[in-house]
C-alpha cells in the first residue's frame, strides 16, 4: 500500500521500543499506513536501522531517537522532538519492554524496580507527556502494550513481568475514563507467544514448538498481526477506549 493510501495520513506516531520485534514492526505499519513516525528505543544504533529500513521500503519520513522511558527529562525531549519536527502527535504506542525468566526467590529489589519501571512507569510517563498535545487537538490514540501476562499469568517472564503487565492494564482503563472527553482513547493489547526476538531469547526451539503445538491456533503470532491490530485501534473506525484486547492464537480466552 502506498503511503497516499492510508488510513493514517499526514498524522503524527510515536513508538518507544522501536528497534526490533512488535515495535519495529509497528512502526513501518505506521508509516505504510501513511503516518509520519518517531522511532524511539535505548539502543540509537539499531533504531536508526529500523527508521532507514521503513523510510527506503515506504518512502515515508521517519525521526530516530535515543529515549530511555524510564527517564521523565528523555521522555520529555522525545515528545519536544516530535512536535518540533512534525507539529504535533496523534498516536502514541507504548511498546518499550524488557523481560527476564528469573524465579520469585531469585528475583533481587533492583530487578524487580527495573522490569517495573519500563514496562509500566515507562508507560506512564510517555502517557502523560503526550496528553497536554492530545487535549489540544480534541484527539488522541494511546495503545499501551500488555501481555497474556497481565490478564492471567507470563509465560517466559517472572513474577515481576506479570505484575507489571497487569499494571498496564489498570493505567489503561485509568487513562481512558479521564481522557476520553478531550477525543482520545486509551487501549491496551494482550499478546501471547510472539516471534520475536524477545521470545526466542528466552526459550529454546524446542520449547517454542511445544508451545506452537498446544495452541488452538498452532503456531507463534507474528509482529506484523500485532502492528495490525494496533492500526486499527488508531483509527477513527475503533469505537473501543479502556479495552483490554487479546490476541494470542486461542491460548488464553476469557
Amino acid at each position: 500500500m502506498g503511503q497516499s493510501e492510508g488510513r493514517l495520513q499526514d498524522q503524527v506516531a510515536v513508538v518507544t521500543g522501536a528497534a526490533q520485534g512488535m515495535g519495529a514492526a509497528i512502526a513501518g505499519r505506521l508509516a505504510t499506513e501513511g503516518a509520519k513516525v518517531v522511532v524511539s528505543d535505548i539502543n540509537l544504533q539499531k533504531v536508526m536501522d529500523v527508521a532507514e529500513r521503513i523510510n527506503a521500503a515506504a518512502n515515508s519520513s521517519t525521526l530516530a531517537m535515543r529515549t530511555d522511558v524510564t527517564k521523565e527529562d528523555e521522555v520529555a525531549k522525545m515528545v519536544e522532538m516530535a512536535i518540533e519536527h512534525y507539529g504535533t502527535v496523534h498516536i502514541l504506542v507504548n511498546n518499550a519492554g524488557i523481560l527476564y525468566p528469573t524465579r520469585i526467590d531469585n528475583v533481587t529489589k533492583a530487578e524487580w524496580d527495573e522490569v517495573l519501571d519500563v514496562n509500566l512507569n515507562g508507560s506512564f510517563l510517555c502517557s502523560k507527556a503526550v496528553l497536554p498535545i492530545m487535549k489540544e487537538n480534541k484527539f488522541g490514540r494511546i495503545v499501551n502494550m500488555s501481555s497474556s501476562a497481565g490478564r492471567s499469568v507470563s509465560t517466559l517472564g517472572g513474577v515481576h513481568y506479570t505484575a507489571a503487565k497487569a499494571g498496564v492494564l489498570g493505567l489503561t482503563r485509568g487513562m481512558a475514563k479521564e481522557v476520553a472527553p478531550f477525543g482520545i482513547t486509551v487501549n491496551a493489547i494482550c499478546p501471547g507467544l510472539i516471534d520475536t526476538e524477545m521470545a526466542r531469547e528466552n526459550c529454546s526451539p524446542e520449547q517454542l514448538r511445544a508451545y506452537e503445538e498446544s495452541f488452538p491456533i498452532p503456531r507463534l503470532g507474528t509482529p506484523d498481526e500485532v502492528a495490525q491490530l494496533i492500526i486499527f485501534l488508531a483509527t477513527d473506525a475503533a469505537y473501543i477506549t479502556g479495552a483490554s484486547i487479546d490476541i494470542n492464537g486461542g491460548d488464553l480466552m476469557m
